[in-house]
Formats: C-alpha cells, structure tokens, sequence
C-alpha cells in the first residue's frame, strides 16, 4: 500500500483494473509543489514522479497525462517523450513506477499498479486543477497494451489513451469510448507491427473506437516527430 494515501477515501476497485480517484470539480487549491519534476513520495523502492509546468495556475484547468513505462523502466524512462513538450503545451504529467518489473495484468492480474495509480491520480486531482475533459493515459511497449487495457475500462475517466507500440490488450469491461492514438514502427524487432498494432487497430475501429493510427520508418521506439502528434491531438481534440 502508498505510504502516504491522500485524504480522502478511494473506493477499491469493482471490477479487475478499475480506477476510481476523478478530478475534484472546481478544485481552485494553490500548487503544493513548485514548477518542475518531482517525486510522488508515496512509494518505497519504487515511486513515480510528477512534472508540474511553470505556466500552471489554478485558475485554470490543466490538461493531464499518465505516462507508463515500458519493461525494465521506470518513472524517468516514462516522462521522457512528453517532458521536452510539457511547457509547451501546459501538461501535468504523472509517471508511476510499476510495482515489479512491468505491470501487474502483463505478469498475472490487475492489482497491485491499479491500486498505486489510483492513489497517484487521487493525489495528483486533490493537488491540481485537473480538465476532466483532457485526459490522457500514455505507454510505450508493455506501459502502452497497460494504458490500453486500463483506458478502455476505465473509459469513463480518460478523454484519450495514447500507445506507442503496444503489444495486446486485456480487457475485463469497457466504458464509453475513449479517442485512441497508436504509433508502430515498421521495422520493430521486440513487438512485430503486423502481430501488433495491424492487429489491434482494425479490431478496435470495428469495435466503434475513433483511432487516429501512425505507422514510422523506425524500430521499437518513440520518434520525437510522433510524440508532438500525439500531444498536438490530445491537446487539439475537443470534446
């Protein structure tokens, strides 16, 4: 369990990788953090940062991202594609640590990263002035099938879910539909295109999901060129 829960009480998830912490409606609380790169502080061996821009200001509803890790990652690995872009576009980011090495549903179930990111956004959304209309949930690799696994069921919180180069999808329900943008490379050599996104992206447009797809001359990794896409349409795509 986080070692520093927030004060309030998070309902335990229902349902296998429910997220149940939502933005505090109208929250107007001054910043507990100066402008930067932060630890959470709720973990032990492993923790998470969060990165607060400096043009943040409560008045103002801010656009937020969780970003995952990919296997063998961490918190640091996670923030790095959005971090260069953060000022610029005024994102809240939020990289926790999985517990082990990648996330829990990829080695067994939803449960134990599902609880830790519970407590993080509750955390993140008691601090900030969060836009409950532009949020995102991010991955790379094994961090981008968990963002679509975890987006997708908890479709009722995220605006937008956001994979570079995921891998599979493990569902236990779906609410609404959130907007999807997944990314590939056509030379990648740890999870093949034509196993992977070819796969999952006809499958979830069959299933009524808006995915705006980008394939690139590359391996397994995050192009700057395709990070800027992705923030320009999570930022850009209204409700």
């Amino acid at each position: 369990m986080p070692r520093s829960a927030p004060h309030h009480t998070i309902d335990r998830p229902t349902a296998p990788g429910r997220l149940h912490a939502r933005p505090v409606a109208g929250a107007h609380a001054p910043a507990r953090e100066r402008p930067g790169l932060h630890p959470l502080s709720i973990g032990y061996r492993r923790d998470g940062v969060r990165y607060v821009p400096p043009s943040y200001h409560p008045d103002r509803p801010a656009p937020l991202v969780l970003m995952l890790h990919g296997a063998g990652g961490d918190a640091d690995n996670a923030v790095a594609p959005f971090l260069r872009f953060a000022d610029t576009y005024g994102l809240i980011l939020v990289a926790p640590d999985s517990r082990g090495t990648t996330w829990d549903v990829i080695q067994d179930a939803y449960g134990p990263d599902v609880e830790f990111i519970d407590y993080a956004l509750a955390q993140t959304f008691e601090r900030y002035h969060i836009d409950p209309g532009h949020l995102a949930i991010e991955g790379f690799s094994d961090g981008a099938s968990y963002a679509l696994s975890l987006g997708i069921i908890n479709g009722d919180l995220w605006t937008h879910v956001i994979a570079f180069s995921p891998g599979f999808i493990a569902l236990s329900a779906e609410r609404d539909h959130p907007r999807i943008f997944i990314s590939h490379g056509t030379r990648d050599p740890v999870l093949r295109i034509d196993r992977c996104s070819q796969r999952l992206v006809p499958q979830l447009r069959e299933a009524g999901y808006d995915v705006r797809y980008e394939e690139f001359n590359g391996e397994h990794t995050i192009p700057d060129a395709i990070a800027r896409d992705a923030i320009e349409w999570f930022t850009m795509n209204e409700d």
